[in-house]
């Protein structure tokens, strides 16, 4: 399993469809939830709080995850969370244009205010 010492270094290992997606979504982690810190763990870029990773971006060839660790707590009326895991969720983004601002921005805001998945 390969391993990056950062959130930049994962991120430069990606395709360029890849890196199209993940920048719009980490625009968007880092105007919602300034205060988390970006890093890398598991292969995957994350957002932290403290030590506790809250979300994370997974990379396939044709689409990308954008996923919360404690995302089996969030409250989800517009049915964007995919996964049956214990804790986390995902959103499956296939291109830029599924990324819906206000709606990912809501997922943000709950996932740094949910409960710990620990």
């Amino acid at each position: 399993m390969k391993t990056y010492d950062s959130f930049a270094d994962w991120y430069r290992d990606q395709s360029t469809y890849q890196k199209q997606i993940i920048s719009k979504l980490r625009m968007l982690v880092g105007d919602t939830a300034p205060k988390l810190v970006e890093s890398s763990k598991w292969t995957n870029g994350v957002w932290l709080k403290g030590d506790l990773p809250i979300i994370y971006i997974h990379t396939e060839p044709d689409h990308v995850q954008f996923g919360f660790f404690a995302g089996a707590n969030l409250a989800d009326p517009g049915k964007l969370l995919r996964g049956k895991g214990k804790h986390v969720r995902h959103i499956r983004v296939e291109n830029i244009e599924d990324v819906d601002k206000t709606a990912f921005a809501t997922m943000i805001r709950k996932a740094v205010r949910a409960p710990s998945y620990r």
